[in-house]
């Protein structure tokens, strides 16, 4: 593949971390020197008020629809079959048909488990090869399909389940989730101290909340953590201004060892000085907390994917899980006092870690032969 080839990357907007691993994987392509590169949402530029309700609920996951996402997520699990997977690759078909027709790319590449685009080839013959991307250290059946060239996954565990399932050794490559570059150069940990206004001779316990809010009673958390002289407190808040507020209105002698920021853009800066880090159990998260050698504490992982993730990074020695609220401080303190666990977390995210995915990925898709294009006419499946 000469770098004049087209790439076309789909993805979707359920969390940040499809989008995120598309834009990645296009800024990889571009150092490469490819300029024709296609990043597409395509649920949401097919069915935009459907994907608008499914994301609501998506989100919804995180506080009420819990029991619901769960059941969803494990239930399609239990009863993938020929029916269920029909209903799911119409899904998008039409447009899909419609953007090849137009950009005709030379590979289609998959952030996000979109059937279509196998059974579009499965029922058209184009010899597009298409590759998935997964972004979680779990595999839900739905990834699956006969018609993918190779699988790019985060474990040697993934590459053994997908080759029970009956694909191929050769199809899967274990290389990572790849990972923003930013979080895979080296860096002076002096300048990001004074930056934060951060103190080195103190140990640092770094709270991502974001939008979605990852513990409850933050405020209440960090004074209890506050009276620790020897402990500082970040709290980085996201877009979640309700949040960072109710922090910022916290009485001063209960938060001066407290740090609370909104949005921040470099938080690979952050990641890099923190002791511990609380956080979500997204895969691309705990990718990007793996290449900086983080420990995490994972408060009760939303059931499916994170629920799986959480657990793979658990029984790994590399993350502390924590399902009930009343122990966040006491376990979340009682981590931080014990350097020698720390130190094996450390290790244990070492090990985990698959440096420079993103570029092994690219590396990969351009040293594939070039498959000849057969492009047809759509009409018959749109």
């Amino acid at each position: 593949m000469d770098t004049s080839s087209k790439i076309l990357i789909l993805t979707a907007q359920y969390g940040n971390g499809h989008l995120q691993v598309a834009k990645t994987l296009k800024e990889a392509f571009e150092r490469q020197g490819f300029q024709h590169i296609v990043v597409c949402d395509l649920f949401a530029e097919s069915h935009p008020i459907i994907t608008d309700i499914t994301k609501y609920l998506y989100l919804k996951s995180y506080t009420i629809g819990k029991q619901l996402y769960k059941m969803f997520y494990y239930g399609v699990e239990k009863i993938y079959n020929k029916k269920i997977a029909s209903i799911y690759t119409n899904f998008g078909r039409k447009r899909l048909a419609s953007i090849i027709e137009s950009e005709k790319p030379d590979v289609i590449i998959n952030t996000f488990p979109i059937t279509a685009v196998p059974a579009l080839r499965q029922q058209t013959g184009y010899q597009i090869p298409i590759y998935n991307i997964v972004t979680d250290f779990c595999l839900h059946k739905i990834w699956m399909h006969q018609e993918i060239d190779k699988y790019f996954v985060a474990t040697p565990r993934l590459k053994e389940v997908l080759e029970n399932e009956g694909i191929q050794s050769e199809k899967v490559e274990v290389t990572g989730i790849p990972i923003r570059h930013q979080f895979e150069v080296e860096m002076e940990k002096e300048a990001i101290y004074k930056k934060y206004g951060l103190s080195p001779e103190k140990k640092i316990l770094l709270i991502v909340a974001g939008a979605h809010g990852v513990l409850k009673n933050v405020g209440q958390l960090c004074e209890s953590f506050g009276v620790h002289e020897d402990l500082q407190i970040v709290v980085v808040c996201g877009n979640n201004e309700e949040l960072k507020n109710e922090l910022d209105a916290l009485e001063p002698s209960a938060t001066r060892n407290m740090t609370t920021l909104g949005y921040v853009e470099r938080i690979d800066e952050l990641f890099r000085i923190t002791d511990c880090m609380i956080t979500k159990p997204g895969g691309i998260t705990l990718s990007e907390a793996a290449a900086l050698q983080v420990p995490v504490i994972l408060y009760r992982p939303v059931p499916g994917q994170e629920n799986e993730n959480a657990i793979f990074f658990q029984e790994n020695g590399a993350a502390l899980v924590i399902r009930k609220h009343e122990e966040v401080y006491e376990r979340t303190l009682s981590l931080l006092q014990d350097d020698y666990r720390l130190l094996q977390m450390k290790k244990a995210m070492g090990v985990i870690s698959q440096p420079k995915s993103a570029d092994h990925i690219v590396s990969t898709i351009t040293h594939t032969k070039k498959e000849q294009k057969i492009y047809q006419n759509y009409s018959v499946v749109r």
